[in-house]
């Protein structure tokens, strides 16, 4: 095989690993009901004129299923931290005694579990939309080769076995956290 059929088949895949990876990223913020640090991911608190990661300024654990705590380092952080929680619209009350901030993680109702299964959905179609969109840059890249039909044929079909190979993954992937998701 033609060394640059290699290197467009390769960055292929690495470009289609990166959409599954950022689909189990997007997936771990989803809940499904159980308390986990990760659900406070994505939260960003202004420290000192910066937006940092809530993990940075903080110790985020859970004591049991239904409920998240978050210790910050310096009390003063406290009120911010809080603030940040609500700006992130996670759907979490958050509660602060004065020293850590406590937040009681909701059972899911029936309602909210099919939104969250509508939200996983949605993203599981982003993470198709960018193999397929690696799939669309592989193809124009070999078709620029200049290399014979019979090789770009068969690169073509290389890459869309990727791309079928993908697609399956992903539907696992939205499977599964389904799955998750609706179990109550």
């Amino acid at each position: 095989m033609d060394e640059d059929v290699q290197f467009i088949l390769d960055s292929t895949k690495e470009a289609m690993d990166s959409a599954i990876k950022h689909l189990e990223k997007q997936f771990v913020n989803i809940r499904a009901g159980k308390a986990s640090p990760a659900m406070l991911g994505s939260v960003m608190v202004e420290y000192y004129g910066s937006q940092t990661p809530l993990s940075q300024v903080a110790n985020v654990n859970t004591p049991d299923g239904r409920t998240i705590t978050v210790q910050p380092w310096e009390k003063s952080m406290l009120q911010e931290i809080e603030r940040s929680i609500m700006i992130a619209n996670l759907g979490f009350n958050p509660m602060n005694n004065g020293e850590t901030i406590i937040i009681n993680v909701p059972a899911l109702t029936e309602e909210r579990r099919r939104e969250l299964a509508k939200q996983a959905k949605a993203e599981s179609e982003d993470a198709k939309i960018g193999v397929r969109s690696a799939r669309k840059d592989a193809n124009s890249e070999i078709k620029k080769l200049d290399v014979s039909e019979d090789l770009k044929t068969n690169a073509e079909v290389d890459v869309q076995a990727l791309t079928d190979k993908y697609i399956v993954r992903i539907e696992d992937i939205l499977a599964i956290k389904e799955k998750e998701i609706m179990t109550v």
